[in-house]
């Protein structure tokens, strides 16, 4: 038997997740992500990928997120012709988040060239609306627990936690067993079921988004309530750039029980984000993978008023009432909140929240690292706003909550590969790996290929 995996993304850094495995003459891609944050990786985006595509005979999705399933329009446009398996909740998040990208991606590319301030003549989109709308006609639905087969290639989803859909990924090849963390989710979330415990593996793919630190202990309440109220007794308003699935949620939940506990004044709360409102009719449409009851979800997610055309987004920008507005994206790199960073981030009345990871690269990340000014379409904009971010209320395990679940593990498995972190992130987990289990770990490099036979 001769099996590999070639590690096509999500090593040195926490996007661009792609896995390939090959036996004989046999492939799938585990995860087809998006390279973002800094340009030399959102470069690799345009670059040929390494295999033909039409030489893959399936994709698997571990989940939604662009980082994980960005990449997917570019391969069907290129000659992928195989299915693209997922679990129902990821493919309906992928109903929402691939077009959106496309239409995100046209729209840019159409004001740098209005506004004349691209270096490429003209300003192309990486894919369009429509090459995401012909992706997902490949989308095929497996249940969690559901055995299926492609090929040589038996794989089974388990649930992550995370985002709704998201998947632990199992892949039997011969006798060799194969299985692939995703993006695990937190034990003991408010909204989120927990992962599954760790199965059986031979070969271990695991994430580090957070493998160098832990969470903050604080609780998320508390934290939301301070920044909330700080920031209206200096007559200001919070922005808060949220990832439009899963962390917006989340922070529905939150602020409806901060209102009904009247810890913090009855502030108007505006969801202007379409793919946040979209996604967040999706979790409605799938309790059964959440952690709150249908009526639990019902209240939660209707404490927000939601911002649906541009017009109703600027007049929502023109107001200068105390108020929240939430708006993707997470890390600022674009969509609706852009807008609304030219009136948040000059006032020091108002305060920018971010409520997660921020990728090197983003205007997030150098928002967050105390940047004086921020470059949006085209010009600096100084930055005086109160800059906060909660990562305690980030959907990704921490070093601690990633190696219990470890633990978990039924067995050894024979290696194991961390990825899906920056450098120093990635790193300190595989020594922790090494040191606390006694497992052998390694970090593996951009287009390393490793024998698995």
């Amino acid at each position: 038997m001769s099996l590999s995996i070639t590690f096509l993304g999500g090593v040195g850094t926490v996007t661009g997740s792609k896995y390939l495995l090959k036996l004989r003459d046999r492939r799938i891609l585990v995860d087809c992500g998006l390279f973002q944050g800094w340009k030399q990786l959102r470069l690799r985006n345009w670059a040929k990928f390494p295999v033909d595509p039409a030489r893959i005979d399936a994709i698997v999705l571990t989940h939604a997120h662009l980082d994980h399933s960005g990449h997917l329009p570019i391969l069907v446009r290129d000659g992928f012709k195989g299915p693209i398996l997922a679990t129902p909740g990821t493919r309906d998040l992928c109903g929402i988040l691939l077009p959106d990208s496309g239409f995100l991606q046209e729209k840019d590319a159409e004001f740098a060239n209005r506004h004349g301030f691209s270096k490429h003549h003209p300003a192309k989109p990486l894919y369009t609306q429509h090459d995401a709308d012909v992706a997902l006609e490949r989308f095929r639905t497996i249940a969690f627990e559901e055995p299926t087969r492609v090929g040589p290639f038996h794989i089974r989803f388990l649930p992550a936690g995370h985002i709704l859909g998201a998947a632990i990924v199992e892949v039997v090849a011969g006798d060799t067993r194969i299985v692939f963390s995703g993006d695990l989710g937190r034990t003991g979330s408010p909204t989120m079921n927990d992962p599954a415990p760790m199965p059986a593996a031979d070969y271990l793919l695991v994430e580090s988004t957070y493998g160098d630190r832990t969470h903050d202990g604080a609780d998320p309440e508390d934290a939301l309530a301070d920044v909330i109220n700080r920031t209206v007794k200096r007559g200001g308003r919070v922005l808060v750039p949220a990832f439009a699935v899963g962390r917006t949620q989340t922070l529905l939940y939150h602020l409806d029980r901060l209102k009904a506990e009247k810890r913090i004044p009855d502030l108007p709360v505006f969801l202007d984000s379409p793919m946040a409102i979209d996604a967040t009719t999706t979790y409605r449409a799938h309790p059964d993978g959440l952690r709150l009851s249908a009526k639990e979800v019902r209240q939660a997610f209707g404490v927000a008023r939601y911002v649906t055309t541009v017009e109703e987004s600027k007049a929502l920008a023109a107001d200068k009432m105390p108020k929240i507005v939430i708006s993707a994206s997470g890390m600022a790199t674009g969509g609706r909140v852009l807008h609304h960073l030219e009136w948040a981030a000059p006032d020091h009345r108002n305060t920018i929240l971010f409520a997660g990871y921020q990728a090197g690269g983003t205007r997030g990340a150098a928002l967050c690292s105390g940047a004086e000014t921020i470059k949006l379409h085209g010009h600096y904009l100084p930055v005086r706003a109160e800059v906060d971010n909660l990562h305690m209320l980030s959907a990704h395990a921490d070093a601690n909550e990633i190696m219990a679940w470890l633990r978990t593990a039924p067995q050894e498995p024979r290696t194991v590969f961390v990825t899906h972190g920056e450098p120093d992130a990635s790193d300190t987990l595989r020594h922790r790996i090494e040191e606390e289990l006694g497992w052998s770990a390694q970090v593996p490099e951009q287009k390393e290929k490793v024998d698995l036979s």
